[in-house]
C-alpha cells in the first residue's frame, strides 16, 4: 500500500466572489451563523479577510481589524468536515501575523465559553481571559455571554 501525501492547504485574501462559500462554511459551523451580509461588510469596509484553501476548495476563513494599535479577531473558521487538522490553528497565526504586520500591540477576541477547542486554540496560542460580555452571543435558551480574550504583541514580534 502506498503512503499518500496530505493536501497542501494555503491562504489567500478573500474576494467576494468568495462570499458564498464562506457563508456556507459559517452555516455548517454554527447555529447562530453571520449573514452573508455581514461578510460583504467586512470586505467592504477594509477589514483583513483571508480563506483557507485545500485542492482549490474554500475550507476556512478569517477576518481581522486593526486600528488604534489595536487588532480584533472577528472571526475565524474551519469548515466541519476538515476541522481537527490545524487548519483553526494556521487561520490564527495569520490573523496573528497580520497584526503584526499592521504593528497592532494587542490583539482581541470574544469567544462563547461553550466553545471549549477554540477556548483551548487561543489559549495555546498566548491568548488570556480579561474579561466577560455578558449576553454577546445568541443562544437555544436566550444568551450566552462571551469569554474576552486577548494577548499583547511584543514589540521585537513587529515589523
Amino acid at each position: 500500500m502506498a503512503a499518500v501525501a496530505p493536501l497542501e492547504a494555503s491562504l489567500r485574501p478573500m474576494t467576494h466572489a468568495d462570499l458564498s462559500a464562506v457563508a456556507n462554511i459559517e452555516a455548517a459551523a454554527y447555529e447562530f451563523p453571520w449573514s452573508r451580509g455581514i461578510f460583504r461588510s467586512c470586505l467592504d469596509n477594509g477589514h483583513h479577510c483571508r480563506v483557507l484553501e485545500e485542492a482549490g476548495t474554500i475550507i476556512g476563513y478569517g477576518i481581522l481589524s486593526t486600528a488604534a494599535g489595536e487588532a480584533h479577531i472577528l472571526n475565524v473558521c474551519v469548515a466541519p468536515l476538515h476541522q481537527d487538522r490545524r487548519h483553526g490553528a494556521d487561520l490564527l497565526r495569520c490573523m496573528l501575523d497580520l497584526a503584526r504586520w499592521h504593528r497592532a500591540r494587542r490583539v482581541f477576541l470574544e469567544v462563547r465559553p461553550s466553545n471549549k477547542l477554540a477556548q483551548a486554540m487561543y489559549e495555546r496560542a498566548g491568548f488570556n481571559e480579561i474579561g466577560r460580555r455578558p449576553g454577546y452571543y445568541p443562544a437555544r435558551r436566550g444568551r450566552e455571554d462571551a469569554i474576552v480574550m486577548a494577548m499583547e504583541l511584543l514589540a521585537a514580534e513587529r515589523p
